[in-house]
């Protein structure tokens, strides 16, 4: 069986974590997306190995964990960089710039939506709603939003994380 199929566990604490997740749903199958959540957190993106991990603690197949998985943005099927640029496609972002700041991005950092830079620290990708249409054009990077986005503001965010400033997560609709 292939390495990456059987090298996969959670830690005592995870587990732990996960079984009191659990105790809050009468089916374990309702529990997926919270599961997958800390897999992915725990392994940095959801694997087929992981996929098929997650089903067995949650006594689903695998076909089901992976209909989730490709199904929800917010899930990674591959590896993704030290920040994780997650672009809102839709129209409200479309409507007040959107592309031409996605087009600035891929030429910035040298990548399409789903690539990686080879330094490993600025992954794109293109995803629906962030939830954030009143200030749009918005990002979000790893847990973080940055919204009513200019040029400016999207190379200022980019120079501070390269500068090793972290993101850090706050409330939709701050400055």
């Amino acid at each position: 069986m292939d390495q990456e199929l059987t090298n996969v566990a959670f830690s005592d604490q995870v587990l732990a974590e996960i079984d009191g997740i659990l105790k809050r749903y009468p089916d374990k199958r309702s529990a997926l997306i919270p599961v997958l959540t800390i897999a992915q957190r725990e392994f940095g993106w959801i694997s087929e190995g992981v996929m098929v991990y997650v089903a067995e603690i949650l006594e689903l197949t695998p076909p089901k964990v992976f209909e989730v998985v490709t199904f929800y943005t917010m899930l990674n099927q591959r590896p993704v960089g030290k920040f994780h640029i997650q672009f809102c496609k839709t129209l409200s972002c479309a409507l007040v710039g959107a592309e031409d700041l996605i087009a600035h991005l891929v030429q910035k950092l040298g990548i399409r939506p789903g690539e990686t830079t080879p330094d490993g620290l600025f992954s794109l990708k293109m995803v629906e709603c962030l939830g954030s249409c009143g200030t749009a054009p918005v990002v979000q990077i790893n847990d973080a939003y940055y919204e009513n986005l200019t040029r400016e503001k999207l190379d200022g965010i980019l120079e501070r994380l390269k500068n090793g400033e972290a993101a850090v997560p706050r409330a939709m609709g701050e400055n």
